[in-house]
């Protein structure tokens, strides 16, 4: 449980609830190797980089069901067709006040953790979150 490797002082941060390492995958990355991918690592987004590994778009479980829906898993389409451009992202020291905040405004499941240049450094997901949520109440228990 990452929130556990947190250390004394407040407040929490988005690095310290962040899943890692980053799932990420190229933009020529075909949508059925992002599904096989999210399923080895347990994930239910990837994130999706530029060749300089910069963060130009996220694809979740839903984009994947959407690609089956619509017959184009199988053909080898790129995962940059299906993808969320620009995504809502924070930074590793961004609040986590701030970071639910931007979650439940803009109505996203998963919120990418990105560095000064743009880079993936983690994942916040609602699991990330229910877990800070169980640790907090054992504490208070």
């Amino acid at each position: 449980m990452s929130f556990m490797r947190r250390k004394k002082g407040l407040p929490v941060r988005a690095s310290d609830v962040m899943s890692t390492p980053p799932v990420t995958a190229e933009e020529t990355t075909s949508i059925e190797d992002v599904a096989k991918k999210m399923f080895e690592n347990d994930v239910s987004s990837i994130m999706v980089v530029d060749t300089a590994g910069r963060l130009v778009g996220i694809v979740t479980e839903k984009d994947v069901v959407g690609a089956v829906a619509i017959g184009k898993i199988g053909s080898n389409i790129p995962v940059a067709r299906f993808m969320k451009e620009n995504p809502i992202t924070v930074s590793p020291d961004t609040p986590l006040d701030e970071v639910l905040e931007k979650m439940r405004r803009f109505n996203i499941r998963h919120l990418p953790v990105v560095d000064k240049d743009g880079k993936p450094v983690g994942m916040v997901s609602q699991r990330d979150l229910l877990d800070v949520v169980l640790t907090l109440l054992k504490i208070i228990s």
